[in-house]
């Protein structure tokens, strides 16, 4: 066997978050997955054939983290967002000018209830805050059309537009300004599912039809050339967007894709795409077979996960992580990014709503 990295032992000395994490990928364990996280990323951005969809989990808006995801917006380090309903709403909250506070988790919770108080770990929301969310939303749905049926992306996408006009500049409204569209396939388990109900009291009902969303999201892999993803947690967002690279074969019949790389499983003639790069920030595990632990490399024996391709999991709290990654991202890409165009995607839901 032959050696060809040392671990190099890291120095103390002033020096950049990008430098630190560079030092931090020679060294072993999580520090180093941590470091090869930024690497990885870095050479997705400067792919000019790579698409980059982020998979969002876990209760990052509420933890500080929802600023980092419209810098990525901005900068087109990210095309495509898929996320729980909770993080694309639990910002508006800090969107719209209220706050999170931060509590303890060693507290009496029956003493937060009297007070009205919700907590997500050591975080504390005023529930009248929160409902001052659910209420915004539901302002929104009441401006829809009730006979036009949605994908969450078309409904993200419209909201957006409708925040920014309010100047709220929310995950969803920086996303639609920047043409990056958001898929929220759980969109009812969150806020939205309470808004929808608080609209339908008022006489107002809409459809979000998860199978049109899904049919769109899978659209995505016939217009590009490479996929790479990025997952801060697992969940739905993880698994949705894993699903890209091998069900975008029923959407074309089995019938290859031209221009892209892949394969064929000629046991089922089957086309599959597996994604070229793959980074997973996550605290879950493997051998519970869940698939927010699931690691990249099982994933390669279903097609979804390139085998040949960059990948690295960092077994890491996203709340550590992203930030360090993201700044050094910062200090290291000093171009701007040619981002895939995504507009197609709205195309439909803004020919059915020229006023928005």
């Amino acid at each position: 066997m032959e050696l060809k990295r040392k671990v190099e032992s890291i120095e103390v000395k002033e020096k950049s978050i990008s430098q630190l994490l560079a030092e931090m990928a020679k060294t072993a364990y999580q520090g180093r997955k941590l470091g090869e996280s930024v690497e990885v990323w870095e050479e997705m951005i400067k792919d000019p054939n790579v698409t980059i969809i982020m998979g969002l989990a876990g209760s990052m808006s509420t933890a500080g983290q929802w600023k980092i995801i419209n810098w990525l917006i901005e900068n087109r380090f990210i095309d495509v967002l898929v996320s729980t309903g909770a993080n694309v709403s639990e910002d508006i909250v800090e969107a719209m000018g209220l706050s999170y506070w931060q509590g303890s988790h060693l507290v009496d919770d029956k003493e937060l209830l009297k007070a009205d108080i919700n907590r997500y770990y050591d975080v504390y929301v005023f529930e009248k805050d929160y409902n001052a969310m659910e209420t915004l939303i539901k302002e929104f749905v009441l401006t829809l059309r009730e006979d036009y049926i949605y994908s969450s992306m078309e409904f993200l996408h419209l909201f957006g537009k409708w925040l920014l006009k309010k100047g709220i500049r929310s995950i969803v409204a920086v996303a639609a300004e920047h043409g990056v569209p958001v898929f929220c396939p759980a969109i009812a388990d969150s806020a939205y599912g309470e808004a929808f109900i608080l609209a339908k009291n008022e006489g107002k009902t809409i459809i979000v039809d998860n199978v049109k969303d899904f049919d769109q999201f899978i659209s995505i892999g016939e217009k590009v050339k490479d996929i790479g993803v990025i997952y801060i947690g697992g969940g739905v967002p993880k698994d949705y967007t894993q699903l890209l690279a091998i069900t975008l074969t029923l959407k074309t019949m089995h019938q290859e894709v031209p221009g892209r790389r892949g394969f064929k499983r000629e046991t089922l003639k089957e086309y599959y795409y597996p994604h070229k790069y793959a980074i997973q920030i996550t605290t879950d595990s493997p051998q519970w077979g869940g698939l927010s632990g699931c690691t990249l490399e099982e994933a390669i024996s279903w097609g979804k996960i390139d085998a040949e391709g960059k990948r690295v999991t960092c077994y890491c709290d996203a709340t550590i992580a992203l930030p360090l990654i993201t700044h050094a991202l910062n200090e290291r890409i000093k171009f701007k990014r040619k981002p895939s165009d995504m507009s197609w995607l709205f195309s439909d839901v803004l020919k059915a709503h020229p006023n928005h």
